[in-house]
């Protein structure tokens, strides 16, 4: 369970951060996401889910 409360905590980090520092910047990314077609963002979410876990897999591996 602390492994889960880390993770949400940091992705809760980097989300802070990326709103904080570059509001603009999110929007231009929005307008990019809704230019793309469904099957599109379903594989960018694959895509970053398979890193994920890639990641994960590493830092258990390493022993983090």
């Amino acid at each position: 369970m602390g492994f889960v409360l880390l993770a949400l905590g940091l992705v809760l980090i980097a989300e802070g951060l990326v709103y904080a520092l570059a509001p603009s910047l999110v929007e231009r990314l929005l307008e990019m996401l809704r230019a793309l077609t469904e099957e599109q963002r379903r594989n960018a979410g694959l895509a970053a889910l398979a890193l994920g876990l890639i990641l994960v897999w590493l830092a258990f591996r390493l022993e983090v």
